[in-house]
């Protein structure tokens, strides 16, 4: 009985967290959405296949399509906005977009800023891309070379201090691949195992991540993994499939 109390009593202090922040909301993005019947979403436009444009100029992509499922349960029209890692979040914090699905890892120095609202949708791990005439067995043969990278990614910094590669930072992933037609970077085969596997995490506003938004958004996830929708998505869009989607899936199934 006692710990019967003790759990309601740590229930209705949870409760009672709960109520405090839902007062707190203001729903300004939410409310906004609504009064003028269109959301603005961040896409990338540079990583096929998750967000690029097609021969005809048009955005498409796995996460595209999860934004149009967005804006269609909402029942709004949707606006999709070109965003890169290295400036999604400044987007979303000077109301550029409303939220944004943009191939981000979830980590926390990124909570601080944004909400990202769970459960997370996909993950990656960090690899290179490399000619095979550097005959690369293992991270430690990067050590002293030049690597591309993108403006904005977290693997960056632990890639060169890990394994003393020499990190030359490009706004996207054109200008990263551009570098490596002109032999700027060491980087065209994937040789070696991918390390720190990195959920991602779609972000909706900080003042909006335990409010309206961000739990209409939450729900859009579940019901994502729970209808196996990403993983239907993935195989439209030609990826190969996933473990995390397929555990995701189960996890949420009832």
């Amino acid at each position: 009985m006692n710990k019967i109390i003790a759990g309601l009593a740590a229930s209705a202090i949870a409760l009672s967290a709960v109520s405090a922040t839902a007062a707190e909301c203001t729903n300004d993005v939410w409310n906004k959405v609504m009064e003028r019947g269109k959301i603005v979403i961040g896409s990338k436009a540079d990583y096929r296949p998750w967000g690029f444009r097609d021969e005809s100029g048009e955005l498409v992509g796995m996460e595209v399509d999860m934004a149009k499922e967005v804006a269609e349960t909402l029942g709004v029209e949707l606006e999709m906005v070109t965003v890169q890692s290295s400036n999604r979040m400044q987007f979303l914090e000077q109301s550029k977009v409303g939220m944004f699905i943009a191939t981000m890892s979830d980590r926390p120095d990124r909570r601080e800023i944004v909400g990202i609202v769970g459960p997370n949708y996909y993950t990656s791990g960090t690899n290179v891309m490399a000619p095979k005439a550097l005959a690369l067995k293992d991270w430690e043969d990067l050590r002293g070379k030049p690597v591309c990278g993108k403006q904005g990614a977290f693997c960056n910094q632990i890639v060169e201090e890990r394994y003393g590669a020499q990190i030359i930072a490009f706004t996207g992933n054109a200008e990263a691949k551009q570098a490596l037609r002109d032999k700027k970077c060491d980087d065209f085969e994937m040789p070696l195992t991918s390390e720190d596997d990195n959920p991602w995490g779609l972000a909706v506003p900080k003042a909006e991540e335990n409010c309206i938004l961000g739990r209409f958004i939450s729900g859009m996830q579940y019901n994502w993994h729970r209808s196996r929708r990403l993983i239907e998505l993935e195989t439209k869009w030609g990826i190969k499939p996933t473990q995390f989607l397929k555990d995701q899936a189960e996890r949420h199934s009832d």
